[in-house]
């Protein structure tokens, strides 16, 4: 197979969020302070990124509802603060 794998949104047809100017929220230089809405399974996480929800791999660190990650690339790198 020629590429990257799909991600889990795309491989089971739903929507992927777009980014908005030249900047995404996930992919910027920078990781972000996110909140833990809701723990998907398998890694995942849909997460609050400041007036929108994403789905991000949480896969590295231990988080729950209400806790504040960092994010970088998709993947959340730390646990800022736990609910």
């Amino acid at each position: 197979m020629d590429g990257p794998l799909p991600s889990p949104e795309r491989a089971a047809g739903n929507a992927i969020p777009t980014c908005q100017d030249d900047v995404c929220v996930t992919c910027s230089d920078a990781a972000i302070p996110v909140r833990v809405v809701e723990l998907k399974g398998q890694g995942m996480a849909v997460v609050d990124a400041g007036g929108s929800l994403e789905v991000v791999s949480v896969a590295l660190v231990d988080a729950g509802p209400g806790d504040t990650l960092l994010v970088h690339a998709g993947e959340a790198i730390a646990v800022v603060s736990a609910a």
